[in-house]
């Protein structure tokens, strides 16, 4: 049974903004760049993991390319960025909050797309992972940085975590909507907990005491 509900449709075309958002936000607090770049980077964040997913799955063409509210949603989300970015008295806690829903929202949907199509849980994890931090390193390469998902920072583990519960419970006959907003939960909690605390991924031993 097809797991592409109208709220889980809303929940794609949501992280698509908020992946577009926060591209969009860290081009401001990163760089010095103009309308142009700045739109251009939320679009590649907003779209560059949901393009990633439907080439992985064959699903061509990518949704994005078909369906103009990706394309019209990840735009306002770097216009949006744009206009009243620089006004945002928390910006670090504004990034990392869009971040984290768009990770969140897509690590589910990755994974059941995958699962929806006959990929088994475990190819379904691997899709959703890739899915969801997609956006974000595409977005770290084009500012020139080491993309998040290779340091420290808890990203693709609770990405990971987000996924699996997904497919766990696609197994068991457990999808839909609420299904999809506990696996995304589950995500976005593990994502800021590790944010909160400042808790890494393991390190090779001594490397953190050479940082």
């Amino acid at each position: 049974m097809s797991t592409e509900t109208p709220l889980l449709l809303v929940l794609d075309l949501v992280g698509t903004f908020t992946f577009a958002l926060n591209g969009a936000l860290t081009a401001l607090r990163a760089e010095r760049l103009d309308i142009v770049g700045v739109v251009t980077l939320g679009m590649f964040t907003g779209l560059g993991g949901g393009t990633i997913r439907d080439v992985l799955l064959d699903a061509l063409p990518p949704a994005t390319f078909v369906d103009w509210h990706y394309l019209a949603l990840a735009a306002a989300g770097g216009l949006v960025a744009f206009v009243v970015g620089a006004r945002l008295d928390r910006l670090n806690l504004a990034i990392t909050v869009f971040d984290a829903v768009g990770l969140s929202v897509f690590a589910v949907l990755g994974a059941y797309k995958a699962l929806d199509l006959g990929f088994g849980v475990v190819q379904a994890v691997i899709v959703g992972t890739i899915t969801a931090v997609g956006g974000g390193t595409i977005r770290d390469v084009m500012i020139g940085r080491i993309p998040v998902v290779l340091r420290s920072e808890l990203y693709a583990i609770p990405a990971l975590m987000g996924a699996g519960c997904a497919a766990a419970l696609y197994s068991f006959g457990y999808h839909g909507t609420l299904a999809a907003l506990g696996a995304a939960a589950v995500c976005f909690v593990i994502r800021m907990v590790g944010v909160r605390f400042d808790l890494h991924a393991p390190q090779p031993p001594g490397q953190r005491d050479r940082a």
